[in-house]
């Protein structure tokens, strides 16, 4: 799997965008977006990217949740590339299927588990390979360094069941990705949730 962020130096306020595709660019990897931001030098970049030979440029693009930094340019990108979009709102305009959480998607070369978490937003979701332990977050707040805020029940459960899982690497919505320490900064947003008066959490 390679993940590239096509927003990492760019000029206007915008989410990370990330083209993930196959290794090696075979004719069964799904080159995936996750997200699509609102920089529209998105486009070209898709364009000029190594996406394989023969192979659409873009087969499908993941939102994470619909705020307009990580979902304004999907008309652009459906008008370019016909891309089979999903999301978890069904709200939101020119999705094609609506995720409701547990389902599992082809990405690049990989397999993907989709864990509803909303706490952001609603309809926020993460994306988690248990083959590579990458994780996409979004904007979902699995870094938790200050105890006493109120978190929603169903976004509790759905950090505990992250933290099950063996996580290697967080890509999130916006800066750079987390290569280290992964389990323990989750094991650590726990504590602090559980600290909090207005949550019951048993560890």
């Amino acid at each position: 799997m390679k993940i590239i962020n096509l927003t990492e130096e760019s000029s206007i306020y915008t989410s990370n965008v990330y083209l993930v595709t196959g290794t090696w660019n075979a004719l069964d990897d799904q080159n995936t977006l996750i997200d699509v931001g609102r920089d529209p030098s998105v486009i070209e970049k898709i364009n000029n990217a190594h996406t394989g030979v023969g192979k659409r440029k873009l087969d499908q693009v993941i939102l994470t949740h619909s705020h307009y930094d990580h979902a304004s340019l999907l008309p652009q990108i459906k008008e370019n590339f016909s891309p089979k979009a999903y999301a978890f709102s069904e709200s939101q305009k020119q999705i094609d299927i609506n995720l409701r959480g547990k389902e599992t998607l082809h990405i690049g070369d990989r397999f993907f588990e989709v864990i509803h978490t909303p706490g952001h937003t609603q309809d926020s979701i993460c994306l988690y390979c248990e083959e590579d332990g990458v994780l996409f977050v979004g904007d979902t707040p699995v870094i938790i360094r200050v105890p006493g805020s109120t978190y929603d029940e169903k976004f509790v459960q759905a950090l505990l069941s992250i933290a099950e899982r063996d996580v290697r690497a967080i890509y999130f919505g916006h800066g750079r990705p987390m290569l280290e320490n992964c389990n323990a900064v989750i094991r650590n947003s726990i504590m602090n949730m559980k600290k909090s008066r207005a949550v019951s959490i048993h560890l």
